[in-house]
C-alpha cells in the first residue's frame, strides 16, 4: 500500500519554478528534504502543491523504505517544518549547491596525439565543447573509430557520439551500446560516459582487459541524447528533466524520453499528463529524440546484435537490470544478470567504497514503463538491457566537479569486470 500510495503522490507533485530578472531559474533558498513515506501521502498531496514543492527525485521499489526528495521554497520552509512527517535535510540551500559547481571549464589542451588532457574531467563543459571533444577522441584513435549520428532532435540538433572497434574491423563484432543525458540535468552522466570513451582509447595498447573488450565487441557512445534539454538545462533551468517538445493544445513542454520507448508504454511509473516530469508522449516514439534512437537500436539489432545495452543516470547508486515496467516478470537470463550485477558493483567499490545495489528496476528502484533498457532488452534483443544510476550524495543532481573524477574512476573498474565476464 505504501508504494503505490507513494507513486500516486509523486505523479501529482509539479511546481512551477522562481526566476530571477533574465528569466533564469533560480533555487536560491531552496531546501532539499528527504521524505520517508508513512501512510499519510494523501494528505500530503495537497499540502505539498500549496508549499510550491518540486519534486527531485523518488525511490519506492518493493525492497527499501519508499523515500521522496524535495526542494521547498524559503517562504514555504518554516511551514514545512511544521508538518507531521519524517523527513531528513539533504541540502540546506540547492541554490548554493548549483552555484557550487562553478563556471564551466575551458577546453583543456591536447597532447601530442591530439587527445584532450584529463583536466577536461575538472568541471562541467558547455555542450559545444562536448561536440568538439567527441571529434578530438575520434581524431586521436582515427584507425579504429568514427563519429556517428542516430538522428534529430526536436529542435534539429544531432544526436551523436563516436563507435569504437578493434582488431576485428569496424562493424564486425556485437554492440555495447551507451547512452548519456537522457535526463537533461543529469550533468554528470556524459562526463562519466566520456571518462570511459577516453580510457578506452588510452589504455587499447596497454591494458589486455580494454584489448579483448575492443577487440570481442564494437562499441557505439552516444553521450548526450537529450541535447535540447542538456542545452536549457545549461542556459535557463539547471533542473530541467524532459527534451524541449512542443505540442498542440498544450502549455506543457517536453516529454520524458525515457517513458516513450514502445515496451510497456503508458503503464504505471509514466504520465499522460503534459505538465508531469514523466510526461510519456500521447504514443511510443513521438519523442523524436527516442525514435531516433529505437531506429538506432533496431539497426544494431540486425546486424550483429546486442550483446550491452546501459543507460546512464543519476543519482541512486544502483544498477538497474529489466525490467522496469513489471515487478512481476522478468528476463530469461535473469540469475546471471544479478550475478554479473552483484560483480560490477563489487568492482565499483573497490576505489571509493561507494556501494550501488542492483536487481530489476521495479524492485529495487521504482516503476518506470516505457523506458529503454525494457526495450532493448525486448524489442531490440540485448542480451544484457541495464540502466546505472551513479553516486548519490546531498547534493543529488547538482553533483560538485570534484566528484567528477572519482564517481568516474570507480565506472571504469565496474566497466572493466563487466566487460571481462560477459
Amino acid at each position: 500500500m505504501k508504494y503505490f500510495s507513494l507513486a500516486c503522490f509523486v505523479a501529482a507533485l509539479c511546481a512551477a519554478v522562481q526566476t530571477n530578472r533574465h528569466g533564469k531559474a533560480t533555487f536560491d533558498g531552496y531546501k532539499v528534504y528527504r521524505m520517508t513515506a508513512d501512510g499519510n501521502a494523501a494528505d500530503l498531496k495537497s499540502e505539498m502543491k500549496a508549499l510550491s514543492a518540486i519534486e527531485l527525485n523518488h525511490n519506492y521499489g518493493l525492497k527499501d523504505a519508499a523515500t521522496l526528495d524535495i526542494a521547498i521554497p524559503p517562504e514555504s520552509i518554516a511551514d514545512f517544518d511544521m508538518l507531521n512527517v519524517t523527513a531528513d535535510v539533504l541540502s540546506e540551500d540547492l541554490g548554493a549547491d548549483i552555484a557550487a559547481e562553478g563556471p564551466f571549464g575551458d577546453y583543456p589542451g591536447l597532447d601530442k596525439n591530439g587527445l584532450p588532457s584529463l583536466s577536461w574531467f575538472d568541471s562541467y563543459h558547455a555542450y559545444e565543447d562536448h561536440i568538439r571533444l567527441w571529434a578530438d577522441f575520434q581524431a586521436s584513435f582515427s584507425e579504429n573509430s568514427e563519429l556517428i549520428q542516430a538522428g534529430l532532435s526536436f529542435e534539429g540538433r544531432n544526436i551523436q557520439g563516436i563507435h569504437i572497434w578493434g582488431s576485428g574491423g569496424k562493424g564486425s563484432k556485437p554492440a555495447i551500446f551507451f547512452n548519456g543525458n537522457v535526463h537533461a540535468r543529469e550533468w554528470i552522466t556524459s562526463m562519466v560516459v566520456e571518462y570511459l570513451i577516453y580510457q578506452i582509447i588510452t589504455e587499447y595498447e596497454n591494458d589486455t582487459t580494454v584489448q579483448s573488450a575492443l577487440d570481442n565487441y564494437d562499441f557505439y557512445i552516444l553521450p548526450v541524447v537529450n541535447p535540447d534539454g542538456f542545452v536549457y538545462s545549461q542556459t535557463d533551468n539547471r533542473l530541467w528533466r524532459k527534451n524541449r517538445q512542443t505540442r498542440d493544445n498544450t502549455t506543457g513542454v517536453g516529454t520524458d524520453i525515457n517513458r516513450n520507448w514502445s515496451v510497456g508504454f503508458g503503464g504505471d511509473g509514466s504520465s499522460s499528463d503534459p505538465d508531469s516530469e514523466t510526461f510519456s508522449g500521447y504514443q511510443p516514439g513521438d519523442a523524436p529524440e527516442c525514435a531516433a534512437l529505437m531506429d538506432f537500436a533496431q539497426s544494431l539489432a540486425t546486424t550483429n546484435g546486442i550483446k550491452l545495452y546501459i543507460d546512464w543516470h543519476s543519482y541512486a547508486q544502483v544498477i538497474l537490470l529489466s525490467y522496469g515496467y513489471t515487478c512481476d516478470e522478468f528476463p530469461s537470463n535473469i540469475d546471471e544478470q544479478i550475478s554479473l550485477a552483484a560483480g560490477t558493483a563489487a568492482s565499483i567499490a573497490t576505489s571509493y567504497n561507494t556501494t550501488f545495489d542492483y536487481g530489476p528496476g521495479c524492485v529495487v528502484l521504482y516503476q518506470s514503463s516505457g523506458n529503454g533498457r525494457d526495450y532493448m532488452t525486448d524489442a531490440a534483443g540485448a542480451e544484457f538491457g541495464w540502466g546505472i544510476e551513479l553516486r548519490s550524495t546531498s547534493y543529488g543532481f547538482v553533483l560538485p566537479p570534484d566528484q567528477i573524477l572519482p564517481s568516474s574512476i570507480e565506472i571504469w573498474e565496474g566497466m572493466k569486470y563487466l566487460w571481462s565476464n560477459l
